[in-house]
């Protein structure tokens, strides 16, 4: 069993929105996020994240809760379960009360590349290869760049080392076969992976004697997914929130030899196209995204890809396509730092991207090809929002040759949802409820002027929030922001308002209530109008009956 003390030390370490991040995509929205739900489909955000209560809740499907149970609902774990992922996701150790319980070191990842690091120092051949794409001695050391030898060498260190053999098959290091243990990586030069919290997960590889594939990857471990990474990113992303722009390229080569030209945003993904899942980690800092691919086939083929998902996310940003043969790597190379520069600052934005690559494909001085290329961009145009596609309809136009009326734009504008429950509830009630979760010192005060019986539409939330001021069930108030956080001259002028309304409605039931003496009835409505004479003049009053 975890120990409670490591548990609180775990989420004492964790942030929400890093967390939910590292799942969804999310948008800054005022002092929260916002997203779609993970949890239900639906087209407009309603998914809100807090960073100051450390809190999510969905104002569509009512789900909720903190970083642990947002990692158990996505990815169907038991508490315990999440709270080992969390852990292993953040590095950081967590302790059992059963002493004999095995832990996985995940140290042995840093070990073994210092280890590769050492070796490519005395590697001639690795270290000529590397030297000869024109990369620097200090860019070698920046990016720890290393040397797998044969697999029995590694085999050996690990043992040697007595290193817990399992613990470095869990992260990939090595694997069983038919012939026992063998590494992963072997005769290849490594290129360290980090997560975006800095602490290694992987590595990625290319080898230098001819093996079948020129690069390798980690595989998949409970550190290492590679649509949701990218290589070296842990270096990039305090430069990339400073410039506000991501460049997004094809290899580890590419990275390395943008950074050691001053490209210090430049990353890559891990021998994937960029994906949905890559969407959550390039959305931080919300940084415009260059891509930066080759001109051969399937680099044109990826950038249209990637320019299609982003431009229908509303990224902003545009696309870089390198002649063929030709990549940014050579391009530092041969001195032309300067035009590099400027190939980056005049990036072809994605739709436009898009668009001409849709009608690229036909021969559009045939009628025929024309109408497929019209209902291909058409179809495309459809996926964006109403401002983009009035935008470029006449683009589209203007590359077929065709009047401006063919392109069909989607009728449907943003979908808005409306919020059914706000014709059904009490605004001023709830904004007072608010008013407390954000300042739990007020509801002694509060109390001395209201109690529960005052809140004619909220009175269950009221008494919860006595009860339980943490609550889970009260996110949906706390994060509402169509509700406001009253100061406390207004606050006291709502909750006056509180009271009058009833008291006020106190006194027409009195006056109806046959269960009362005529005499009884004088006496409570003096009361009561004399509590309103009060409130009127502003002062507080006993509101017991």
């Amino acid at each position: 069993m975890i120990k409670k003390e490591s548990i609180e030390n775990l989420k004492n370490n964790l942030d929400i929105v890093d967390v939910i991040s590292q799942f969804i995509e999310v948008k800054k929205s005022g002092a929260n996020f916002k997203a779609c739900c993970p949890f239900h489909g639906e087209s407009t955000p309603s998914f809100v994240v807090s960073p100051a209560k450390q809190i999510y809740h969905c104002f569509g499907c009512g789900a909720g809760g903190d970083s642990i149970k947002f990692v158990m609902e996505y990815e169907k774990l038991s508490y315990p379960e999440a709270i080992e992922k969390l852990a292993s996701m953040n590095n950081i150790n967590l302790e059992y009360d059963n002493v004999n319980t095995k832990k996985q070191d995940i140290r042995v990842l840093e070990d073994v590349n210092k280890f590769y690091q050492r070796l490519f120092v005395n590697n001639q051949k690795a270290k000529e290869y590397i030297l000869s794409r024109g990369i620097s001695e200090f860019s070698i050391e920046k990016f720890e760049i290393g040397y797998a030898p044969a697999s029995a060498d590694t085999i050996k260190y690990l043992k040697s080392n007595h290193y817990n053999l399992p613990d470095a098959i869990d992260l990939g290091i090595i694997d069983t076969g038919a012939n026992g243990l063998y590494s992963r990586f072997i005769e290849r030069i490594t290129f360290p992976i980090y997560g975006i919290n800095g602490k290694m997960v992987g590595f990625g590889g290319r080898t230098i004697t001819g093996h079948n594939a020129k690069y390798v990857n980690s595989p998949q471990t409970k550190v290492f997914n590679k649509s949701r990474l990218l290589y070296g990113y842990h270096l990039a992303k305090e430069f990339i929130y400073k410039k506000n722009e991501l460049i997004v390229c094809e290899g580890y080569l590419d990275v390395i030899m943008l950074h050691q030209a001053g490209f210090n945003t430049a990353v890559a993904t891990l021998g994937t196209a960029l994906t949905k899942d890559h969407l959550p980690l390039i959305r931080r800092g919300e940084p415009k995204i260059i891509l930066a691919y080759d001109g051969d086939k399937p680099g044109l083929a990826a950038a249209f890809k990637a320019s299609v998902m982003l431009s229908q996310s509303e990224f902003e940003g545009g696309v870089v396509i390198f002649g063929e043969g030709i990549d940014p790597a050579d391009m530092v190379k041969d001195g032309k730092t300067e035009e590099l520069n400027n190939i980056f600052k005049t990036p072809i934005p994605f739709i436009p991207y898009a668009i001409d690559y849709i009608i690229s494909k036909y021969e559009i001085n045939n009628p025929s090809q024309k109408q497929k290329a019209l209902i291909e961009a058409n179809d495309y145009l459809q996926s964006l929002g109403v401002i983009y596609q009035d935008e470029y309809k006449r683009y589209i136009a203007q590359k077929l040759n065709i009047r401006e009326n063919l392109v069909k734009v989607s009728n449907n504008s943003f979908e808005r949802r409306d919020d059914a429950n706000l014709s059904k509830i009490d605004i001023a009630e709830l904004c007072i409820i608010k008013s407390i979760l954000e300042k739990p010192s007020r509801l002694d005060a509060v109390l001395d002027i209201v109690d529960s019986s005052m809140f004619e539409t909220h009175r269950n939330q009221f008494e919860l929030l006595l009860n339980d001021i943490d609550n889970i069930s009260l996110n949906a108030i706390s994060l509402n922001e169509k509700l406001e956080n009253y100061d406390d001259e207004r606050l006291n002028k709502e909750l006056l308002t509180l009271l009058y309304k009833f008291y006020t409605n106190k006194l027409t039931a009195i006056s109806y209530d046959k269960n009362y003496e005529f005499r009884e009835k004088v006496n409570m409505i003096r009361k009561i109008k004399d509590n309103i004479y009060q409130l009127r003049h502003g002062k507080l009053v006993s509101y017991n009956l």
